[in-house]
């Protein structure tokens, strides 16, 4: 079984946020901004944390790397793409910058089975979660091809790749309500984070055990 210390921590700040009208990492959270949130996560598990952005000026308070596409304009596939050829650990585990509810033993979990394939990638009720998924350097080749062919979805280089699915029931051993995959994509959706996140914090601790 592989260590975590064999896996660096990637995190995807290059989308256009365009539903939002602003960007998403660096929306207020918990004292902080988002990607501060699943930067801090990462640095308790990865011995390397990379973020990937072509406006490394925006991130200049994450004391990481950070580092671009190679494929411009080949959206999350060229994203997860830079953050693995970058890395210099043997693979990457990669999550988007809206994604604050990160399980860190559901983490620590997948970053130990990185041993047993080229890609580990949970499934939630939605299906595969390729934005929650470790990716080994044997990827990069079909990575690459797939972007120089036009393919921008991050699944469409997994054939002839060894990859290992963690079921929803596996993951739920650690997450059972699927919230490592929350996220937000409009300003509705972050409204109702924040108004559900300030209601636990002002009911009773009675109430919340």
């Amino acid at each position: 079984m592989a260590n975590p210390s064999s896996t660096a921590g990637v995190i995807l700040a290059g989308g256009r946020s365009s539903r939002m009208g602003s960007n998403k990492a660096l929306l207020p959270y918990r004292g902080g901004r988002f990607i501060e949130a699943i930067y801090r996560q990462f640095c308790e598990i990865f011995p390397e944390v990379l973020v990937v952005t072509n406006s490394p000026e925006q991130y200049d308070f994450l004391p990481c790397r950070k580092v671009a596409d190679l494929h411009t304009g080949g959206g999350a596939l060229a994203g997860v793409h830079a953050g693995l050829f970058h890395a210099a650990a043997s693979a990457a585990f990669v999550v988007a910058c809206d994604m604050p509810y990160l399980n860190p033993n559901l983490v620590r979990h997948m970053a130990g089975l990185t041993g047993e394939a080229d890609v580990v990638v949970a499934e939630s009720p939605h299906g595969v979660e390729p934005l929650h998924a470790i990716y080994g350097k044997n990827c990069l080749e079909a990575m690459d091809s797939a972007l120089l062919s036009g393919r921008r979805r991050i699944v469409s280089f997994f054939t002839g790749l060894k990859v290992r699915t963690v079921p929803r029931a596996e993951v739920a051993r650690f997450d059972p309500d699927f919230l490592s995959f929350s996220n937000i994509n409009t300003p509705e959706e972050y409204y109702r984070l924040r108004q559900a996140e300030r209601a636990e914090i002002a009911m009773p601790a009675s109430a919340r055990m």
